[in-house]
């Protein structure tokens, strides 16, 4: 959701940056919400409870469900969040190739190129390590699930399925820390991402003015003036 959101909110389309607001992200929760409460029924009407533990029974249902996790938790997140990263990516490249044209000389014609972008560099370094850390966190619960529903009437020893339980929950873990991690991921990708969380923290906690920077001239008597 929120890679859609940074699509519309960074298009030159202003019909597709009304789609980037907070009516509209308002809807989408509440719709997801529904939906995903709908679609998560199935969990209520096949799963069992056996010595305490609440599992999906073996069969076609539990292949179903495990090809379905695999798709619904990695595949599909990581394929909207590249899709709409590059689509991002590729309309900050335009604005800024539209704002800021350096002429180029290239065999006697004088073409129009666009000036390096720290904060577009910046982007897609963010971009591409929440991907990395998506993929490494959140691909192994599916892959483990998967390989689960292929071996569930297996016979296995007691040290097997031991082992395999504690695989479970740790995979388990892996998706819950990925939540965790942006900020984290952000703070480290992006120097303008923490010089703003800097300023946050001066200016919201610690109650101190936002510092103005003076641009200085020295004119050819050595005499300062403030621009």
């Amino acid at each position: 959701m929120a890679s859609v959101d940074r699509y519309f909110a960074s298009s030159r389309s202003a019909l597709r940056r009304q789609w980037s607001s907070p009516k509209i992200a308002t809807r989408l929760i509440i719709g997801n919400t529904i939906f995903w409460c709908v679609t998560y029924v199935q969990v209520l009407i096949f799963y069992n409870i056996s010595t305490g533990t609440c599992w999906y029974p073996s069969g076609a249902y539990g292949v179903f469900f495990s090809i379905y996790i695999a798709v619904e938790s990695g595949i599909l997140p990581i394929l909207l969040l590249f899709i709409f990263g590059l689509l991002t990516a590729n309309n900050v490249h335009n604005t800024i190739q539209r704002i800021e044209p350096v002429g180029v000389a290239h065999n006697g014609q004088h073409i129009l190129g666009s000036k390096p972008s720290k904060k577009d560099a910046q982007l897609h370094k963010m971009l591409a390590n929440q991907i990395l850390v998506f993929i490494i966190l959140n691909m192994p619960n599916p892959c483990f699930l998967v390989y689960r529903a292929f071996t569930v009437n297996t016979s296995k020893t007691l040290l097997r399925s031991t082992t395999e339980d504690f695989a479970g929950n740790m995979t388990y873990a892996l998706m819950d820390l990925e939540f965790s991690l942006t900020f984290i991921n952000f703070i480290i990708s992006s120097k303008m991402f923490r010089k703003e969380f800097l300023q946050l923290i001066r200016t919201k906690i610690l109650r101190q003015h936002p510092t103005l920077v003076a641009n200085i001239k020295r004119d050819n008597n050595k005499n300062c003036q403030i621009k």
